[in-house]
């Protein structure tokens, strides 16, 4: 009964007027985010946390507003994908297999709908299990000490990035790049400064505000510039939204497949959502009877993939909210926000604040609700901003970007080492080394060192303590299989064709 009377708590908060009004805004403003292509969730927190400081919010309110635009990213990817053939965001990729040619067929409208109840179905299910599973787990972190928290770091950092690149030794040098950046600033241990090279501002180190805006925003302004400087036309003509009772009936159960394994997928460090919705498609086709109709338009491969990358996001969310480790590059941000808040996430989290996580958890429920409810009557509005031009939207977001960490930090510095992160994510992303393990080495790097550290003192430099417990056995074993696996998993993990290109489709 306590999960409900603390879920009672948590509606209590969330229900108030402005809660209400910060989980609609959200939820708006993520699908928007997500339905424009390359941004996807992970920019549109990173854009919207210096935004939620200047407008002074609490830790409630800032994570509501927060969590709402991530869940609406997550439902908003899947409109490019079926109009457009472009996915919104890397999860969404999946849905372009069958969405894109329900959209030829003359079924758009139908694969839109499907989508969007897939989403809310993997997404709600998945909320209702963090409801239930994260207390379980948060009793299960009381039992990790130094040594367990040093290996929970280094699965993080090995799986993390690993399932969604092309290069193993990329994520290791990005990983390394971040826990560099992160011994930036006044040691906390002997209080000398480290690579500072006298310069006042690096004193408190890195702000990883400033990093994750200038690697995911402004690097994205650059990478749109020389990618996508042309305007995109709507490939296909959306008819009249009608819901299609029967073929809901005939995906339900695909969904629940998809929520299932997605949910799984998130939880681990590092799979995420595009794993989830990957797994979900190919789970859905294996079992299908009818496998050859499975990129070609099949409604049960727009339903997986969707109920799946839904249901990820909110497993991802268990791991970050229980031990303080992200599941996701977008739970990542979250953290960052928490930190900044001074909420530390782990398993004292759900007793001591527990009004902040059961009224998150009673926000998710409603933002959902509230996301069902608008990404179907207002498909074609959303259809609309996809013919924003550049010119508008490039100059929008480089303001918000820049507006935001100023109003947040006041110093011109702060603003030119956004920009010099954002080259350095341009550089990246051109060179397609993963960002997430900079951001997690920036955010995890100080209680990483702090673990060692503390296991060390423990065991007076006894190496062979990091390994002394059937838990840090575990997780050290999780994350060797966590980094190689991938390298013996390439060729299943490879991202599939798109099944038309805009030649293909300029050709029929």
């Amino acid at each position: 009964m306590d999960v409900f009377s603390n879920l009672m708590m948590g509606f209590g908060i969330a229900a108030s007027p402005y809660t209400l009004m910060l989980a609609v805004i959200g939820a708006f403003i993520g699908t928007i985010v997500g339905l424009l292509p390359g941004l996807g969730p992970s920019n549109g927190v990173a854009l919207l946390i210096p935004i939620s400081f200047s407008m002074g919010l609490d830790a409630i309110s800032a994570l509501v507003l927060l969590t709402s635009v991530y869940y609406g990213a997550m439902y908003g990817g899947r409109i490019s994908s079926i109009l457009l053939n472009i996915p919104g965001d890397e999860p969404a990729m999946m849905t372009t297999l069958d969405g894109y040619p329900m959209a030829r067929k003359g079924q758009a409208s139908e694969a839109l709908v499907v989508s969007g109840v897939a989403s809310f179905v993997g997404a709600i299910v998945a909320t209702i299990l963090l409801m239930f599973l994260a207390p379980m787990l948060a009793r299960v972190a009381y039992r990790f000490g130094p040594a367990e928290y040093f290996a929970l770091y280094m699965l993080a950092f090995c799986t993390l990035g690993g399932m969604g690149s092309n290069n193993q030794a990329k994520s290791a040098l990005a990983a390394a790049m971040g826990l560099g950046l992160a011994m930036i600033g006044m040691d906390q241990t002997t209080g000398m400064p480290r690579f500072t090279f006298g310069q006042l501002h690096l004193m408190d180190g890195i702000d990883f505000l400033v990093a994750i805006v200038g690697l995911f925003a402004v690097a994205e302004v650059f990478f749109f510039i020389e990618s996508h400087g042309k305007n995109s036309a709507i490939g296909v003509k959306l008819s009249k939204v009608l819901v299609p009772w029967r073929m809901l009936r005939q995906t339900f159960g695909a969904m629940l497949r998809g929520t299932g394994i997605g949910f799984v997928a998130g939880v681990l460090p590092g799979a995420g959502a595009s794993l989830g919705s990957f797994l979900a498609y190919m789970a859905e086709k294996s079992v299908a009877r009818d496998k050859s109709s499975f990129g070609k338009g099949n409604p049960k491969g727009v339903a997986a993939p969707e109920a799946g990358n839904n249901a990820a996001a909110g497993g991802a969310l268990v791991p970050m909210l229980t031990l303080g480790v992200p599941g996701s590059g977008t739970t990542a941000v979250l953290l960052a926000l928490l930190l900044t808040l001074n909420i530390t996430p782990g398993p004292l989290l759900f007793a001591e604040r527990p009004e902040v996580v059961w009224s998150l958890i009673a926000s998710l429920l409603i933002a959902n609700v509230v996301l069902l409810l608008m990404n179907v009557p207002m498909v074609r509005i959303f259809v609309l901003i996809l013919s924003v031009p550049a010119w508008v939207l490039l100059p929008g977001v480089t303001m918000v970007a820049f507006v935001g960490i100023f109003s947040l930090t006041g110093s011109s510095f702060d603003m030119m080492m956004m920009v010099g992160f954002g080259l350095l994510g341009y550089v990246m992303r051109k060179l397609d080394m993963p960002t997430v393990p900079v951001i997690l080495g920036i955010l995890l790097g100080n209680q990483m060192e702090d673990s060692l550290r503390r296991a060390m003192v423990l065991s007076n430099g006894d190496w062979t303590y990091l390994f002394s417990s059937p838990i840090s056995i575990g997780l050290w074993t999780a994350a060797v299989i966590g980094f190689v696996a991938p390298l013996f998993l390439r060729r299943l993990l490879k991202k599939p064709p798109l099944p038309a290109t805009a030649e293909g489709a300029n050709e029929d």
